[in-house]
C-alpha cells in the first residue's frame, strides 16, 4: 500500500483549521495545519510529499500572494483555493495563476475530498517522474542494476550503449520476468533524450477505448494527458505491444509516421511473446512492426547466464536478509549446482521469490533451496534444464559464489577469509582477479 500523501491547510481560522483537518484524516489523508501563509512557506518546500489546501481571505500574506510564492518554490504542487461566497471572480483569477481548483464556501465535504484525492493522484504521479528522471539521469547507475558478467549479459550491456545514443524506434523481446522493462530505463538513460520525459504504459492493463485516450487522447477531466503528448521529445515506452488492437495499431503507426525522421518522440515497444506459440511479429500488422523493430533487443533468459544466477541469488538473499533482520542462508556445492541446473521459466522475477522464500525458510530454521525448486514444478524431482552445461562451469560458479560471501561475511578481510577456505594469499589473489571480485567492495 503506497505512503499516505499529506495535505497541508492553510487558513487563519482555528475552526475551519480543524474541521478540514478532522474530515480529510477521515478520508486517509495525512494533514498538517498552518495558521498563516508565512508558517506554511516556511514548512512546505519544494518535492513536499502532497498537496496544499488553502483559504484566500487571510490578513497579512494572502491566499494569492500564497499561490504565487509556492509556484514559485514548487510550480507543480497543487493547490486548492477556498473562497467566500461571491469571490468567484477572484478565484477563476487563482485557477489562471496555477491554482488547481477552488472550493466556494459553504463547501461540499465529499466535494473536498474528491479534489483531494484527483490532486494528490497528480502530485503523486509528479513524484513519482521526479524521482525516476533522477535516477535516469546516471545512465551509469542504471546500467549497473543489470546484474551479471555472463558473455549474454555483456552483451546485453553492449547492446543498450549502442542503440541508445541512436535515435530509432526499439523493439525489446524476451521472456517473462527477464527485466525488459529495466532495459528500457537504461535504453533511455544512457541516450541523448535521458533529460527529457519518459513515460511508461501498460498496453494490457486498459479496456481498448481507455487505452485510445490513455494514448492517443482525448483525455477526460480525471485522467492523465495523453502519452504521445506526455512522452514529446523523450521516450515512449509500450509494454506488452502485443495487446494492442489492429485499430489502435493503424493510429500507433499514423502517429509515428506523422513524427517524421529524426523522430521527435522515441517510441520502445516491449513484447512478451517469445516464449510462446507466436510472435511479436505474428501479431502486428508488418509495417508497424518493422517501424517498431528497426532497432531490436532480445534480454536472455536467466537460464543461458551461467554463474550470474548464483551472483543474483547471492545479491538477493542478502537484500531478503537485511529486511527480515536474520541471517542469509549458506548454499551448499549441491544447491548451487540446482540453481544453476534450474529451468528457471519465470526467470529473475521466480529467483527473486525463491530467493526471499529461502531466507525465510533459513529463519525458521527448515527447508531447503532444492524443495524451493521443486515447489515450483509439477515434477517430484528438482528441476533441471535441457541445456547442459559442463563442469568446470559448474565448479568455478561454485568457487566464485564462496569467495564472494565469504568476502562480504567477513568485510573484506583477507587473513579471515584464507583462514576459512585454507588458501595461500596468492592463490586468493589469483582467484579474485579471475572472477573480477575486488576487495574494496566489501569494506564498509
Amino acid at each position: 500500500m503506497s505512503k499516505a500523501m499529506k495535505i497541508a491547510i492553510v487558513d487563519d481560522e482555528k475552526d475551519m483549521r480543524q474541521s478540514i483537518s478532522q474530515w480529510l484524516a477521515l478520508s486517509g489523508f495525512d494533514t498538517e495545519t498552518y495558521a498563516s501563509a508565512e508558517d506554511a512557506l516556511r514548512g512546505v518546500g519544494n518535492d513536499f510529499p502532497g498537496i496544499i489546501v488553502s483559504d484566500i481571505k487571510m490578513p497579512g500574506m494572502d491566499g494569492m500572494q500564497f499561490l504565487k510564492k509556492i509556484k514559485g518554490v514548487d510550480s507543480a504542487l497543487p493547490v486548492i483555493m477556498i473562497t467566500g461566497h461571491g469571490d468567484v471572480p477572484m478565484a477563476v483569477e487563482a485557477m489562471r495563476i496555477g491554482a488547481f481548483d477552488f472550493l466556494e464556501k459553504p463547501f461540499n465535504p465529499d466535494r473536498m475530498t474528491e479534489l483531494a484525492k484527483r490532486a494528490t493522484s497528480a502530485r503523486r504521479l509528479t513524484l513519482d517522474n521526479r524521482a525516476l528522471r533522477k535516477e535516469l539521469s546516471d545512465g551509469t547507475a542504471i546500467i549497473q542494476k543489470l546484474i551479471g558478467q555472463s558473455p549474454p549479459m555483456e552483451r546485453l550491456k553492449e547492446d543498450i550503449l549502442d542503440l541508445g545514443q541512436a535515435d530509432g524506434h526499439v523493439l525489446i523481446e524476451g521472456e517473462t520476468g527477464t527485466g525488459k522493462t529495466l532495459v528500457a530505463h537504461a535504453l533511455h538513460a544512457v541516450g541523448a533524450r535521458a533529460s527529457k520525459n519518459f513515460t511508461l504504459i501498460s498496453c494490457s492493463a486498459y479496456e481498448e477505448e481507455a487505452l485510445s485516450r490513455r494514448l492517443f487522447g482525448p483525455a477526460q477531466e480525471d485522467e492523465p494527458i495523453p502519452a504521445m503528448e506526455q512522452a514529446r521529445g523523450g521516450t515512449l515506452v509500450l509494454e506488452d505491444i502485443e495487446a494492442l488492437s489492429h485499430a489502435l495499431q493503424a493510429r500507433l503507426l499514423t502517429a509515428i509516421n506523422e513524427q517524421g525522421n529524426p523522430a521527435e518522440t522515441r517510441i520502445v515497444a516491449i513484447c512478451n511473446l517469445q516464449e510462446q506459440d507466436k510472435t511479436c511479429e505474428s501479431v502486428l500488422r508488418p509495417d508497424l512492426f518493422y517501424r517498431l523493430a528497426a532497432l531490436k533487443i532480445v534480454v536472455p533468459p536467466l537460464r543461458q547466464r551461467g554463474e550470474d544466477i548464483l551472483s543474483l541469488f547471492t545479491r538477493l538473499s542478502e537484500q531478503f536478509a537485511d529486511e527480515y533482520g536474520c541471517d542469509a542462508p549458506e548454499v551448499s556445492a549441491q544447491e548451487a549446482a540446482q540453481l544453476l541446473q534450474a529451468p528457471w521459466p519465470g526467470n529473475v522475477r521466480q529467483l527473486i521469490n525463491v530467493a526471499e522464500r529461502a531466507v525465510l525458510q533459513n529463519r525458521r530454521g527448515t527447508g531447503s533451496i532444492a524443495s524451493l525448486l521443486m515447489a515450483d514444478t509439477e515434477d517430484t524431482r528438482p528441476a533441471m534444464t535441457t541445456e547442459g552445461k559442463p563442469l568446470k562451469e559448474f565448479v568455478e560458479a561454485f568457487e566464485r559464489m564462496l569467495i564472494d560471501n565469504t568476502m562480504r561475511r567477513h568485510k573484506g578481510s583477507i587473513v579471515a577469509v584464507m583462514e576459512e577456505l585454507c588458501l595461500p594469499r596468492r592463490t586468493l589473489n589469483e582467484k579474485m582477479a579471475k572472477y573480477g571480485l575486488t576487495r574494496s567492495d566489501y569494506l564498509n
